[in-house]
Order: structure tokens, then sequence, then C-alpha cells
């Protein structure tokens, strides 16, 4: 089962997707948000579609897909959370979560054009899973304390502009992270019981040229693990993003040239689905 949000820009309706068929969700919610996923949601949703009582969205194939989850209240990300990553950035891995923020209307849909800030040089792509919380969350006791309070898991695109994040942050990397349409998601949400976190493929490719391919087993921590440890630190609430971090062959590495506009960035994680994000001037 997969829950999207089909429709144009700021008008997005909610979808759920099985076997193929799409059905609306228009009579069970307005949206899938934090609120509908607090309140069990996603079970309401199996229910009906069990008891036949969705109506079929026809021509749904037709349509925009938005971001599976509306505007979240917060996307956390975590930075080098791949050692292979940690070393092609000239870093040992962490030994300790390295957290940072994104502002959340960076957040767009899979395939939405994102704009090259002016004065940007050092564009830079990077496929993680997000893992969309559930349920408000503080002070965790356990790791599976962590993992029963996700709702599920998307695919994530945390877009970087290098310079601004290294060179002219003054050490804030948000700085590099927070430009018009930064974050593609989607694009689908996949409930929590229906997918193993550390064993996912990831990949992405750029003007059809492989660039990242890797599995989220190559974590430093696991989903468990940051979700933990992130409730020791703020409060989670339902419908927060979290980026997981990204494995080797973005350009940071040196290995490829940054994006330019007219360049297509493709990603994708196994189960989560694909996007594809041309990249435009701003």
């Amino acid at each position: 089962m997969q829950l999207r949000r089909i429709g144009a820009r700021g008008h997005e309706k909610p979808a759920v997707v099985e076997g193929g068929v799409t059905y609306r969700l228009d009579s069970l919610t307005g949206d899938i948000d934090g609120d509908f996923l607090a309140a069990d949601g996603i079970a309401h949703v199996r229910e009906k579609l069990a008891a036949g009582e969705l109506p079929v969205w026809e021509g749904a194939e037709s349509e925009r897909i938005g971001s599976p989850i509306a505007r979240p209240a917060a996307v956390i990300c975590i930075g080098q959370n791949y050692a292979a990553h940690a070393a092609e950035s000239g870093a040992e891995p962490p030994t300790t979560p390295i957290i940072f923020f994104k502002h959340p209307n960076t957040v767009v849909g899979p395939q939405d054009a994102v704009p090259i800030p002016r004065g940007a040089a050092k564009v830079d792509w990077e496929v993680e899973l997000g893992v969309v919380i559930g349920r408000e969350a503080k002070y965790l006791e356990s790791e599976q304390d962590a993992l029963d309070v996700i709702a599920g898991y998307v695919t994530s695109h945390d877009v970087s502009e290098r310079d601004f994040q290294l060179e002219q942050s003054g050490g804030q990397w948000s700085k590099g992270k927070c430009a018009e349409a930064f974050n593609p998601v989607g694009p689908d949400l996949v409930p929590a019981d229906e997918v193993d976190p550390q064993s996912l493929r990831l990949w992405s490719a750029v003007n059809g040229e492989g660039r990242q391919d890797s599995t989220t087993a190559d974590m430093v921590f696991t989903v468990a693990q940051l979700v933990h440890h992130l409730s020791q630190y703020m409060v989670l609430s339902p419908g927060d993003l979290i980026n997981t971090g990204t494995p080797q062959g973005v350009a940071l590495s040196g290995r490829f040239p940054y994006l330019a506009a007219g360049d297509v960035v493709e990603t994708g994680i196994e189960g989560l689905g694909t996007q594809r994000s041309e990249f435009v001037p701003a």
C-alpha cells in the first residue's frame, strides 16, 4: 500500500495506491498530514480498502504527484551517516549523529523542477531514506520504541549547495540546504510495517549516468538509533520528516561535476519509488 497526494501544487488531494489501482481518500481525510497520521489514519485506510469502500481515482495517472506528506512542521537531517560518504567528504565517520535542518518549505513533489539558486556554483544531489514520524515522541526508552513511532518511509532528495553550506555558512550547514524546492519527496509514503529500513537499495543518476548505488545496511547509525537519539534532544511531532543521510557518489567527492541548468537527476529507493528532477535557473 502506498499513500500519495495528487494534484496541482498547493491543491493536492489524498490518495492510496493498492495493486496498481489509485483510490481517493477525500471521504476519509482532507490531507495526509500529521493529524491524519496521529489519528491512526493508515489503519483506517486499510480498513476502507478491505471493505471496498474507497472510490477509484479515474485518470490519476495523468495528474501531478505531490509530496506524499503535507508540509511537515520540521525537516531534520543527518549528516555523513554512511562511512564511505564521510570519507569522500574528507571526514571520519561520526561518533554521534550530525544534525542539521532544512526549511519545511523546501519539500516539493518527486517530479517538480528544482531552481538553481542565484550565485550557486556547487549544487549537489543526495538520495536519502526519509522517515516520517507518526506520533509524538520524546525521551524514547529504546530503539524498539523508536521504530514504533514511525508512520512510514519515503524517497527523499536532500539537494545541497556546497559553497553555501561549507564556505559561506560560518559552520551552519542549513544555509546550503534551504533553497527553493531543495527537498523533493515521494512519490509514495509506504507504511512502516511494510518496510525493512536497513535493507533498502538506494541510487541516483545524473543525465542517465549512475552516481550513487548503495544500501541502507551501510548506515553508520540505523533508523532506530537515529529516532531514539533525536528524541532525547527534541520533541518529534507527527508528520515530521527525518532525512537519514546519503551514500557515497556525490559531486562533493570531486569525481563528478556539480549540477547545471538543464541537468536531470533521478533518484530511487527499493520499494519506495523513483523521482525525476530537472534543474532550472532560479
